[in-house]
């Protein structure tokens, strides 16, 4: 049961980490250049990056949901090996907790407001700023900007839990 459990864990990981990773670091350049393309109109290819920087959006929301799968699993894993309360585990539990709010509370709002279309209906709003402030190139280009350091910091998160998972700290396996 343990290798099952075991392969699960690193496949989800494999399947669902590696796909936000490339879409959130990819999300900037393509919200920068869609928002640069919307203030001047006409250029050839317009409308793509603002459907591709959706694209990747959209990438990150649904992985994300299906990314508890990762921790699920390997906490499962650890209870087969009875390795629980050994530090390693820990600090990658806690490293994916940040890594996870790094991308719900962050990254993929931050997403949204770049791709939300400026002067929109309803009640003026401090996102409804943020927009604004994110519809101009200056600002495309300080929200990808921001954008691009929070998922360099998810991504980053993610190579330590990898780290920590292969080299297991203490561990008696001789690994």
């Amino acid at each position: 049961m343990t290798k099952v459990l075991l392969s699960v864990h690193v496949l989800a990981a494999i399947v669902v980490i590696g796909p936000i990773t490339v879409a959130a670091s990819l999300f900037p350049r393509h919200a920068r250049q869609a928002a640069a393309s919307a203030a001047a109109p006409g250029e050839p290819g317009e409308g793509r990056d603002a459907w591709i920087a959706a694209f990747l959006h959209r990438i990150c929301r649904g992985y994300a949901v299906a990314g508890i799968a990762v921790p699920v699993f390997g906490i499962a894993t650890g209870a087969q090996l009875g390795v629980l309360t050994d530090a390693w585990l820990i600090a990658s539990l806690v490293l994916t907790a940040i890594a996870a709010a790094v991308l719900v509370l962050a990254i993929v709002p931050g997403q949204r407001r770049m791709l939300r279309p400026a002067g929109g209906a309803g009640a003026h709003t401090a996102v409804d700023d943020a927009a604004d402030d994110a519809a101009d190139d200056g600002g495309a280009r300080s929200a990808a900007a921001r954008l691009s350091m929070l998922t360099g910091a998810f991504n980053l998160l993610w190579a330590v839990v990898v780290v920590l998972m292969i080299v297991r700290p203490g561990s008696t396996t001789g690994a």
